[in-house]
């Protein structure tokens, strides 16, 4: 499981990934590591700056990811790695709420972590591609007080331009992190128990879960 700080770093590098500009400066001949660079300078400013965001205001934070982070984010991608083999067999109802109780779960990790949200910095290594390539590992690293974390995404390039679908921090990516939590909980109750957990860790009050 990953630590408060972790998340704290996590949270504000992700958020950073999309939030505050418009969809048409997304260019989608712009490479997946300068919108990381570029998208995440600006908004780890405007994060530092918004005290209402970092006090963990769950509601201005949904409005929020629905509205910047969830249209650059295949969610549907993350959510049916995390659920696993299970997300096969579950009806179009089920995929929906996990898909609805899983972001409002991160939601509430963000929310949390947001408030930790300090001095910090995130510098991005260029990404080596080639001619065609369409999945890629953006690697940066997260400067403030302590150690430098390292914070790498995944992005997949689709018609409309760079998604994310998966990231990892300091060697923990959080798709694989959920999926082992998720089985044992699809194992024990099923689809619809999962469901019901997530809803109800979804409700808690917001912290690094």
């Amino acid at each position: 499981m990953m630590n408060r700080r972790m998340w704290s770093m996590a949270a504000g590098a992700l958020l950073a990934l999309n939030l505050g500009l418009p969809a048409a400066v997304h260019a989608a001949d712009e490479g997946p590591d300068l919108l990381v660079k570029r998208v995440s300078t600006d908004v780890l400013e405007t994060i530092k700056k918004d005290a209402t965001l970092r006090t963990g205001d769950t509601s201005r934070l949904n409005a929020l990811v629905n509205d910047k982070v969830m249209p650059y984010v295949d969610f549907r991608r993350m959510t049916s790695a995390a659920v696993g083999p299970a997300w096969r067999k579950a009806t179009p109802e089920q995929r929906q709420r996990l898909q609805d109780e899983f972001k409002s779960l991160l939601i509430r990790t963000y929310a949390g972590a947001l408030s930790q949200v300090g001095d910090q910095t995130i510098s991005v290594k260029p990404v080596r591609m080639a001619a065609g390539d369409t999945d890629v590992l953006v690697r940066t690293q997260v400067n403030g007080r302590g150690e430098p974390v390292q914070l790498d995404f995944r992005l997949e390039k689709q018609a409309d331009g760079w998604k994310l679908y998966n990231f990892n921090v300091l060697g923990v990516w959080l798709v694989e992190t959920y999926r082992n939590q998720f089985a044992q909980e699809i194992n024990a109750n099923g689809i619809d128990g999962l469901i019901k957990t997530l809803a109800s860790r979804s409700s808690m009050p917001a912290k690094a879960q």
